[in-house]
């Protein structure tokens, strides 16, 4: 499992994440995958393109995983 770090950021939101990453091209294909209910925050489907993800999270997508830390 990857881990991102937010630094002195209290979050990043899911879109953003996903695109940092690299695992979208831009921020418009993040939030069509998000969208289409493909990103599982802790588990769970997550279509809010904006959720904000803070640290402790774990965000999956196309069988990566990252963990959030502060």
């Amino acid at each position: 499992m990857e881990i991102f770090y937010l630094d002195s950021h209290p979050y990043v939101e899911l879109c953003d994440l996903l695109k940092l990453q690299g695992w979208s091209e831009s921020g418009a294909a993040a939030k069509i995958v998000i969208a289409e209910g493909l990103v599982q925050v802790d588990g769970q489907v997550e279509t809010r393109k904006r959720c904000k993800i803070t640290a402790g999270k774990a965000v999956a997508f196309n069988g990566e995983c990252v963990r959030v830390q502060a």
